[in-house]
């Protein structure tokens, strides 16, 4: 039985800031849901209603989706590990066309001032990435081939 897709599940507190960071590397939400029920589907759901906060979201990139759960569904990063700079979160790859994409992806998040815990690095296996961190200690490499 093949896999047709998946679809990570990120821990966060915060659905609205979620939508917000994940906004400002280009992604747009998809969904949003609480105990009222669908809130809203598209990029412009709203992250509360008069039901309260979203529960449960999705955000989107083209055909790539994740899912967003509020306080729940899997780990949250809580510490660094020092080893890596990196944190006991998610870890994920989103893999782009191209250095250049790693690279706008890293001076964007830099202009926001978000958490990057390795630059853009050619890497002797091939692949050219950095590190983003989630406000939740999720943590994102963006990659591209080198070939």
């Amino acid at each position: 039985m093949p896999v047709e897709k998946i679809t990570p599940v990120l821990n966060v507190s915060d659905i609205a800031q979620s939508f917000a960071w994940f906004q400002t590397l280009g992604w747009e939400p998809s969904f949003s849901w609480n105990d009222g029920g669908l809130m809203g589907d598209g990029p412009h759901c709203p992250a509360e209603d008069e039901h309260g906060p979203a529960g449960f979201a999705g955000v989107r990139c083209g055909e790539v989706t994740l899912f967003l759960c509020r306080d729940g569904q899997g780990p949250r990063g809580t510490s660094a590990l020092p080893a890596d700079g990196g944190s006991d979160g998610v870890w994920m790859t989103w893999w782009v066309s191209g250095k250049s994409e790693v690279d706008a992806l890293y001076e964007v998040a830099v202009e926001n001032h978000f958490v990057v815990t390795h630059p853009p690095t050619d890497e002797p296996w091939g692949v050219r990435e950095c590190h983003l961190r989630h406000p939740d200690g999720h943590v994102i490499r963006v990659s591209c081939g080198l070939d």
